[in-house]
């Protein structure tokens, strides 16, 4: 019975606890990587082949630094200087360097190795891919702050649209009957966008952009629909571009009311649209402060700008005049998708 017992107990461990170690090593999710006192790799897994593109023959042997970017060696340094004192780094974020030159963001653990003496006689790192991590803190952090934008920017709107309902009105029921008026456009430029998205941006409907640019501005406008006058060509804007133009658009109307000519009681705005091969929209405020290009730090609207203007592949230009900011925009055909 005892002979059974050690037979059975040898089938289920076949392999030594040096060999359990090495595949445990091996096959880690993890990046799993030695090397001497001096930088040297002497091993390398299969995660740190597929993490830096090394193969394991190409990387052993030769010195930690092949995946250090230059600018950061003096980091390896304190490294190799902490290993040597017998401290322990733990999950240590840094940036490390692939074979073929790209970065990529690394949580790092590194601990000293020793000998069956005591001595320290190299190290052993842990490397985490953080690079997805990196990417959705960073996505988060642009929605918060588009949010934060979007509400600051939501506040600017509805004191435009008390003072514009205010001189427009003689009694506290024409007030409110404005007010609720001008919100109701604002909704209908919002149900716009939505309606034709549906929450899906490969849809294939379109919406013409005077419909689109109409709405924008209805809320704006004074009772004889004068602030902002739009003529020229209309055209057909697919599903996929209506959203970046409205958010455009928006961006155009909510400088113009915190800064530009619809800040003022006698100010407004011409807008011509061109069919160019694609959109060529030319925005002329009259009547307004003057008012400097700006200068210093870009602020948060100004990258949405940039982020709706990267998806459509357009370009706006900027002319700050004394009698007024003029703004040219230019979409291409191919971005429309009407």
């Amino acid at each position: 019975m005892s002979h059974a017992r050690n037979d059975a107990h040898s089938a289920a461990l076949p392999l030594s606890a040096d060999a359990w170690l090495a595949a445990i090593v091996e096959s880690s999710e993890d990046a799993i990587i030695s090397k001497s006192v001096n930088g040297i790799i002497t091993s390398w897994n299969k995660s740190a082949e597929r993490l830096f593109g090394f193969s394991a023959a190409e990387a052993i042997g030769q010195p930690i630094t092949i995946i250090v970017p230059p600018n950061l060696l003096d980091e390896e340094a304190t490294i190799i200087a902490s290993i040597r004192a017998g401290r322990r780094i733990e999950h240590y974020e840094t940036v490390r360097c692939r074979k073929d030159g790209t970065l990529v963001d690394i949580s790092l653990t590194v601990s000293p190795v020793t000998d069956k003496d005591g001595e320290i006689v190299g190290a052993s790192k842990i490397v985490r891919d953080i690079s997805e991590r990196k990417r959705l803190i960073e996505r988060q952090d642009l929605l918060l702050q588009e949010m934060s934008h979007r509400v600051k920017n939501l506040f600017a709107v509805m004191n435009s649209l008390v003072s514009v309902s205010e001189r427009t009105t003689t009694s506290a029921r024409g007030l409110a009957d404005d007010l609720r008026a001008r919100i109701r456009a604002l909704s209908a430029a919002h149900n716009l966008v939505l309606g034709h998205t549906g929450g899906n941006s490969q849809s294939g409907d379109s919406a013409s952009l005077f419909a689109l640019i109409q709405a924008i501005f209805a809320a704006h406008q004074d009772q004889k629909g004068e602030r902002i006058a739009v003529q020229g060509n209309d055209i057909a804007v697919g599903a996929v571009a209506l959203t970046s133009i409205a958010l455009l658009l928006h961006e155009l109307v909510t400088n113009s009311i915190k800064y530009g000519a619809l800040s003022a009681s006698g100010g407004h705005i011409d807008v011509e649209v061109r069919d160019q091969d694609g959109v060529e929209l030319h925005w002329a405020e009259v009547g307004g402060p003057s008012i400097d290009a700006p200068s210093g730090a870009v602020g948060f609207g100004s990258r949405l700008e940039q982020l709706a203007l990267d998806a459509l592949k357009g370009s706006i230009t900027r002319d700050w005049r004394s009698d007024g900011l003029r703004i040219s925009l230019r979409i291409p055909l191919q971005s429309l998708g009407g």
